[in-house]
Order: C-alpha cells, then structure tokens, then sequence
C-alpha cells in the first residue's frame, strides 16, 4: 500500500495491542538522518489515544478517519499553515507507525500524507516539518518561473532530475544548475551529489539551469569565447579537435600540453562522452574540488565541438594559477611542469575513491616479483582509481642496494610518464677567433673540443694544438660591441662561456726573464662625432667604439704616448696605411685666446694641441712609425699571409676583397667573400658600410644572451663619453708641426672617458686592468682606415669539418633510464640494516606499462656546473616501438597486452634556457591526419615532419587500443587564396616552412 493511495480501514487488532505497538514505536524510534516521519493533526492523535485507553469499541471517543484539515491553509494547494507549534498543532510519528494508524483507520479523501525528512542540522537531527520552497527557471527562459518544494535531505541531483522533467529537457543533455538568491548573486551549484542544506538553498531562492551550446560552449560564458568563431551569420563548420588556442601572453607552454591531451583518445572520449559527470570528486582534499576537471572539459568541448577556428583557454588558465601558483600569471613555463600538474589534478579530482585508507608498504624481502607487483599495484589502486590511472599509470620496479652492508630493497612504484635522460657528452665544441702577434696575419677562426667542464687554460691549450704557440702567451676574452665584456682568467670555468659569445684568444709576445714586467693593454678604436655632445653638459664631442679590440703585453716603460703611437701603428699596420711622405700631413698652431680655446675641437681623447703639449712636456715629438707603410690598396692575400696551420689556400681573392677609392668597401660588395676574405664575425651578418658603426661590428651571432648579460652590453656600450679634462690649454708660439692619424686617451672597460684620465706623459692608468681608446677624426679614418680589410679573417681548416649534429636512438634513452646510478648526497637513502643514510646504488626497470605511454625527453640539463639545453636529435619511431625488450616481465600471460606502440602526439620546444617557443604536432583521432599546432595557428603536417631536435615530451599509444580512423583522410592540396588565415593551410603551402627554423617565430614567449 502506498503512501498516496486512500487506505480503506483494515479490520484493526485489539485496542491494548494497537496501543502498545504504537506506544513502543514512539518510544524506541530514534532520529536518523534521511528517515521518513509523518505528520499527524494533534486533535486526532489526543483522540485516539483516549479511544484505545478507554478499551471499548464502541466508544463515542473513535476517532474515525486521519484528519489532518486544521493543519492547511486551504484545500487546494494543502500547503501547511505558518507557525505550527509541535505537540500543540501536530504530532510526529514515526513511518511504521504511520503505515499501522494509515492501515487501521483510513486517511480523508483527497488529503496528501505529510512525510517528513529527518535532516542533520548541525550539532541535532530534526524533523523538516516545513521543506525548503524554491523557484525553477531555464537560463533561456526566465520568465517561466515554477514553484516546488524539496527537503533539505534532498540531493542537488533530485532538483536537476526534477526540472528536466518539468521543463521537458532532451535526454542525454549536458546540464548545470546555478543558485540565485535575492540579491541577483548566481552561484555554482557544482556537486550534485550533496544535500539541500549542504549546498545553503533555502526557501525564496531561484535555481537556474542551463544545457551546453552545440559548440560546446555555454550560454552563461559564451563572452569569453572568440568573437570571429561564435555568433556569425555563416558558422563556421571543421573538423572537431583541429582548433587552435590563443596565447594569452606567454602561454604557448600550456597550448602545447593541452593539444596533445587533446589528442589523446581515451581521454577525450572520456570528456566528450560527459563520464566525468558522476566521477567528479567534491570532498578529496588532495584535488581541486573538481574545478580543474570542469574547467579541463570545457575547453575539451569546444575544441572538439568543430564550430570554432581557435578558443580562449582563458578560464582555465585562471583556474590553473588559482591552483598552482607556480603558474600564475603570464611567465613562460615549461610544458612538462604544466602536464604533471594537469595530469595529477584531473585524477583527484576524478578519483573514484573518496575515502582513502592507510596502508602500509612492505618491502619485497625476498618474494617473487610478480607477488610483489601485484601487490603493489592492488594498493595503488585502493587509494587511487581514476581514469588518469586507467589511461597513464603504469608500474615500474625499484632496487636499491645498500653499499655497505649489500642490503637490497626492492619495491614496485607507479608511474605516469617516463622522465627520459638523453647522453650527454663530456665535451663541447668551441668556435674562437686567434688573434696572432704578427700584425699582417688576418683573425682565424677555429674550432676546437674542449672538455665541458674544462677551464679556460684547457681552451687555450687545445688551441695551441692548432696554432703552436704556447698556451701561456694566450689570453681569452669576450668581445660584445666592439669592446671587451670579460677578460677571462686562465682558471675560470668554461661553463661562464656561451656557444654564442664571440671568444677572441690574442697572442702575447714572449716575456723573458730579464725583461721588465709587461702590462696587459686592452685598445679600442673610436670615431670622433661630427656634432657635439651636447647630453653631457660640455663642449666635447661625442664618440663611439668601431672595429675590434686589440690585448697587447706591453712593458712598464713604454707607456708614454709617442711609443704607444708608435706601437699602435705598427700593430694596426694590416688596415691602417702610414702617410706616405708626398702627403705628409702638417699643421699651423697659433696663438688662441681663451674663448677661442674653450671652443676648440675638445673630443672624448686629447685634442690635436694637447697631444703636441704632452709629447713637449715628455721632451719629445712624434716620430715616424717603424713597421713600413701598407697601401690601402695592396691587399695580401691568402698565400702571402703567415697563416699557420691553414690547409686550405686559394690562388686569388675575388671581389669581397676590392674597394671603392677611398678606402672603404663599397656598399654592392659582401662583406664575406667565398675565399679567406670572410668578414670578422658570423658569415651570415651583413653590415651596411655607410655606417660605421654597423659597418665596423664585432661578431655577433647570437639571437638572444643572458638577461643581464644583454642589458650590461647594451647600456654599456652606448654609454655617452664624458669630457677628459676641461682647462684650456695656450700656445705661445706659432709653428708646424706633424699632425697624428689618431689621439690616445686612457678609457674604462666601457670605452668611455672618465675625468682625470690620460694627464700627463703616461696614456696608461696601472690601478687595475688597464683600457685604452685611439680616437680617429672621420676625415682620417676615412682616408688611412681600410675598413674592408679589417674585418677579413680566415676560417682554419677545422671549420671545415661539417659539424655533425647528436642523433641518439630513443632505445638509447630509455636504455640509459634503465642503468645503474649512484644516490647523490642530497638523495641519500636510509638502510635499515645499516641504521643510518647510505649513497645506494638504485635501478630502475619497467614492469607494466600504460595504453598511453607518456615519454619526456629530460633536455634541460642542470648540474652544480653547468646549465644547458641539449639539442640532440632524438630518433623516435612513429610505428611500432617495441618495449617487449625493456620489460622485466618477459613471459606475458594469457591476455596480457601487447608492448608496441604508435606516436600520437609530440610537444616541440624551440630556443635556449631562458627563453623559446612551445608548439605540438598530433595526430587527429578521427580522421588519422598529423597536425601542427602553433598557438592559434594550425596547419596540415606530414610524418617526415615530427622528428626533429625540438621534440621534448612524447605519446604514445598502446597498438591493441587504437581505434581506426572514423573518417576519410582529408584533402590536402593547396588552398585557394580566399581561405582564412587561420584556416588550415595546406600541407603543400606549409611543408618547407616546416621544415625549416624560419616557421617558428622566436618570441621571448
């Protein structure tokens, strides 16, 4: 019998029975969260009461049918009065007792019987004798309000259940519901699972549903989706899953992570097919309330929906850093650090387990192995079952043997990807340019091995190996815009070297015992502005460095400004021609008055009179230089320069080495000619030759350097020149005299004058490494300066050689992974026979693998040394990798899986340790088509396309768990030219771009 139904009066037992059962279930009947009471009208209930106490049948006391009329408003909608006193206006009885009062006695006709919840309100339990009163509405339709009672016991779920059925929404409708109170906040309602009470609803509120759009996206968040992709007059219509993802700034770490998830199948499946639903997993404090996982299958969705060219990730990245600070804000990150996160995020908040117990750990201690797996594997899945760990997790096996006293600890540990080492090599290869001592000899570029974890002495020594000249007459330095960053030290560390710094190694003379001490010169060369510097407050001129710098040993004594003069020319004596004698250059000086004098060409050196002043006022006069004059127009060529050790010789230069007439090269010309006539520095760059500045560049061929690095070499070298010295210097006499191709002024490390420098007869300040700078007046530069030939150098033979870049086996990889290492001190592991920390040996092997195998190719290499990033080839296989060889367990049982798999996608990293650009290739589920994913941008790609040195974290899945492709492949011919840029292209259009460095786009992302 029903509770609804109208109960016609059974033939009831005896009067005392029917007061004892009824008696003895109020008295033992407790509360219990969830039971069924009922309400009773409390006259009715007095009166029978005294009916049975009275002990006759046929008594006027009978109380007749239940009667509950007193207790509503009205008969039509029988809503209960307000304010009902319990035991004043109504009894409550327990359900059993109920169904015997309902049996005996009837119930009026018409009247609902009022069951009751018994709710857990905090710190009671209580009857809900008034049910919480609520407004339903659709979010398309708010103006078709419905009213509907539920208890506070009630689950969220029974509400969703309750308005689908009244508003009549299609079955197999992804919906969700959203609390409005009064005052118009809309809140969540996440879990439906929890209660009424627990979710706060109470009466006078609103709950508002709304179901999924086609495009996956919903009504409620439809602004954050883009614009050119949702509300057009055309829809767009692609093929699902083959959608870009906007770079928010620097999120293309997590565009690369989200397109190869996306491109998993049995996970997408698992999202598309809305199974996450009824696994979301509100109350496990190790995951994130079940956010990642909605907020994961919201961009899933769209993606795959087919009707947007690219979607926003923007809520999910918010919610990401809400839950990973690491990962807030717009810093580049690595893809991997983000899959971990993701990865670990989705399974809390998808474990089917809601109450994890504890379980203890044992070790093997001498049991098979395949007892132990087992049980390991039966404990990870007590604590953790999800479909992360019915797609990713796999087991692998851990040995760990003590040192000392050769105790072995085997245990079985699951994993979710493989963290794969690549071999790295003990040594590198060093491009620098040898600067020899005699001063016709052009720079010549080497290459030479060193040890990776050598020092700068193993770097010169190596090069003496070329050049046999003794690595002690060798200094090594750095040289960025034309002026030395860092003068090296034999005993510094080759690690502070970066493969794109421009290294120059300069030869010193021999320095014999009974000589005096030699100083370490460092010259730059600068070039006089036209125009004053007006930004430094004084009458100078500005100047700026041009050329290459020069490291010279000089002794003590020949520091005074006619020998260093002399010594200079002679040592520029390859480019720089002396004045022949039919030219010789003279000039008046007469006598100024001050004013005139403060208006004198005072430039970042020493004027042309002050320079006469110091050489009088050291007794002496210029002289003419030794060294023989070099015409500007007698270029030596290859056979006639003392080039040691070079292997290769050329009959005749071409036309890289000519010049225009005065001396410079002329603009049509390269600057690098296909003989030894190579412009100084990387044989890509071109200058433009009508600035000296670009005209005259050190090597550069770096893109980027290190942050501080970058900043020190810009505003150093661009530094403004302050004044040497301001006091007008008086000439008593009118005379003539020779006039100098160039000044000499006493400079800092950046090429740029302080006060109080280069006084007097000495040019040179010995307080620490000592800087010098010859300034040239344009018009002299233009004339005695051959710009073409100084920045010729010649390539050794060593640059030859085709530098052959790393090609390693992925079996090579995975074999290393496999190898027996020894604990670092940081990682000690505590034996339990020893009693104390010991340096094991550990080994790991592979036990059971997942179906989709996650493979991250550890190239970020970080040691107490070094830090690199390892652009080795990694050859990978797109079919068919086998791992039945790597298994431990050989003999596989009776339906056991396979051990092959097939690629399905590739995270690519492109650039350095600081900075770079992530993009993915992956392979479309439906269609079997590879794509190339590049943030927003997707293009077709083709297999001969993947393997590359940028590959970084590999899927694979396992063969016996591929689905063939659904759909035909799709037509890849090119596209006509009215297709949308964002579009995907054609395989034709993109296959060369692909497969070059120029697609990827090089943002500091």
């Amino acid at each position: 019998m029903t509770a609804n139904s109208r109960c016609s009066a059974a033939e009831p037992p005896g009067l005392e029975t029917q007061r004892r059962e009824i008696e003895s279930l109020l008295r033992e009947c407790e509360l219990r969260a969830g039971d069924s009471w009922y309400v009773v009208e409390h006259r009715w209930f007095e009166q029978w009461k005294e009916f049975v106490e009275t002990g006759d049948q046929n008594s006027s006391s009978f109380p007749g049918q239940i009667d509950n009329t007193e207790l509503f408003e009205d008969l039509d909608s029988y809503h209960l009065k307000e304010r009902l006193v319990e035991n004043e206006d109504f009894v409550l009885v327990p359900a059993e007792a109920w169904h015997k009062l309902l049996a005996w006695y009837g119930m009026v006709d018409g009247h609902p019987p009022l069951e009751r919840k018994v709710v857990d309100l905090p710190s009671t339990l209580k009857v809900e004798v008034y049910p919480v009163e609520i407004f339903l509405c659709l979010h398309s339709n708010m103006e078709n309000v419905i009213t509907a009672q539920f208890s506070r016991a009630d689950s969220i779920q029974s509400i969703q259940r309750a308005m689908c059925e009244a508003f009549s929404v299609p079955p197999g409708s992804e919906c969700r519901l959203w609390m409005k109170s009064s005052d118009s906040n809309c809140e969540r309602l996440r879990n439906v699972h929890v209660s009424v009470l627990d979710a706060c609803l109470s009466s006078g509120m609103t709950v508002i549903m709304e179901t999924r759009n086609a495009d996956g996206t919903w009504p409620s968040s439809r602004p954050q989706i883009m614009r050119n992709s949702v509300e057009e007059q055309d829809p767009y219509r692609g093929q699902p899953g083959v959608c870009g993802l906007t770079n928010l700034g620097n999120t293309c770490f997590m565009n690369s992570a989200l397109q190869c998830l996306s491109n998993t199948p049995p996970l997408t499946e698992y999202f598309l097919q809305s199974l996450y639903v009824d696994e979301l997993n509100f109350t496990n404090p190790l995951g994130m309330k079940g956010e990642i996982a909605e907020a994961y299958a919201d961009v899933i969705k769209q993606m795959w929906s087919g009707r947007h060219y690219s979607v926003v990730p923007r809520v999910f990245k918010t919610k990401v850093g809400h839950f990973a600070s690491q990962f807030l804000g717009y810093q580049q990150h690595d893809s991997q650090e983000l899959l971990s996160f993701l990865l670990d995020g989705l399974h809390e908040d998808l474990n089917r387990v809601k109450n994890k117990e504890y379980i203890e750990l044992r070790d093997a201690d001498g049991r098979p192995d395949q007892e132990v797996a087992e049980e390991a594997w039966r404990n990870h899945r007590r604590r953790n079952d999800s479909v992360i760990v019915d797609t990713f997790h796999g087991l692998f096996k851990s040995t760990l043997v003590c040192p000392e006293c050769h105790k072995v600890s085997v245990t079985f540990d699951p994993f979710c990807y493989l963290s794969v080492p690549l071999p790295v090599s003990k040594e590198r290869v060093m491009e620098v340019f040898f600067v020899s001592l005699d001063p016709y000899a052009k720079p010549v570029q080497h290459r030479v091995v060193v040890p990776k974890a050598g020092k700068v002495s193993d770097l010169c020594s190596a090069l003496s190996e070329m050049t046999s000249v003794p690595p002690t007459q060798m200094v090594v330095a750095d040289v960025f815009n034309h002026r030395f960053y860092k003068i090296y030290n034999a005993d510094e560390s080759l690690s502070c070297i970066l493969d794109r710094d421009d290294i120059f190694v300069y030869e010193l003379g021999v320095q014999e015992e009974q000589q005096e001490e030699q100083v370490l010169l460092a010259l730059y060369l600068r070039e006089r502005s036209h125009y004053r510097d007006y930004g430094s407050g004084s009458s100078a001129y500005g100047t700026s460095l041009f050329g290459h710098p020069l490291l010279l040993g000089v002794p003590r004594s020949s520091c005074s400004q006619e020998a260093l003069y002399d010594l200079f020319l002679q040592r520029l004596a390859r480019y720089v021609r002396s004045p022949d004698p039919s030219e010789e250059l003279e000039e008046e000086e007469e006598e100024d008055d001050d004013e005139e004098e403060l208006y004198k060409t005072q430039t970042n050196g020493i004027s042309d009179d002050e320079q006469q002043e110091d050489a009088e006022a050291a007794g002496a006069s210029q002289t003419e230089p030794c060294g023989g004059d070099v015409s500007a127009n007698s270029q030596p060529d290859a056979t006639a320069t003392p080039l040691p050790d070079l292997n290769h010789t050329q009959p005749s230069l071409d036309h890289g080495d000519t010049e225009t007439s005065n001396g410079t090269q002329s603009q049509a010309e390269p600057l690098c000619s296909a003989d030894d006539g190579h412009t100084c520095g990387d044989s890509s760059r071109t200058s433009d030759p009508g600035s000296e500045q670009s005209a005259e560049q050190a090597p550069q061929p770096r893109e980027t350097t290190e942050e501080e690095k970058e900043e020190d070499k810009q505003e150093e070298a661009c530094s403004p020149s302050p004044p040497a010295n301001e006091q007008p210097v008086k000439r008593r006499a009118c005379r003539k005299r020779r006039k100098s191709l160039f000044t000499i002024q006493a400079v800092n490390s950046n090429g740029t004058t302080e006060r109080g420098m280069g006084e007097g007869g000495s040019a040179v300040s010995f307080s620490s490494q000592p800087y010098v700078a010859i300034d040239w007046d344009p018009e002299m530069k233009k004339r005695f300066y051959n710009e073409n030939e100084a920045e010729k150098y010649v390539k050794h033979a060593s640059m030859e050689v085709p530098q052959q870049q790393t090609t390693v086996q992925l079996q090579e990889c995975i074999e290393l992974f496999t190898t027996v290492e020894t604990l670092e001190e940081e990682n000690p592991w505590y034996c339990p026979v020893c009693k104390k920390h010991q340096l094991a040996t550990k080994k790991l092997d592979l036990w059971s693998l997942p179906e989709v195998l996650i493979i991250h190719l550890k190239r970020f290499s970080y040691t107490k040394f070094t830090r690199e990033k390892l652009d080795s080839i990694v050859d990978f296989p797109l079919r068919d990798l086998d791992f039945s060889s790597c298994l431990l367990r050989k003999n596989l049982s009776n339906g056991e899986p396979p051990s092959c798999y097939d690629l399905i996608a590739v995270s690519n990293h492109y650039g350095g340790l600081r900075d770079g650009h992530y993009t993915s290739y992956a392979k479309n589920k439906d269609n079997g088509q590879w794509y190339y994913f590049d943030d927003s941008k997707v293009t077709f790609a083709t297999e001969d396309q993947i393997v590359t040195n940028a590959a970084y974290v590999l899927f694979y899945h396992r063969q016996d768990k591929i689905r063939k492709p659904t759909l035909p492949a799709p037509n890849t011919s090119p596209a006509s030219s009215t297709q949308p840029a964002n579009d995907i292209t054609s395989c034709k259009d993109d296959s060369a771009e692909l497969g070059t460095a120029s697609y990827v786009t090089m943002e500091t992302d």
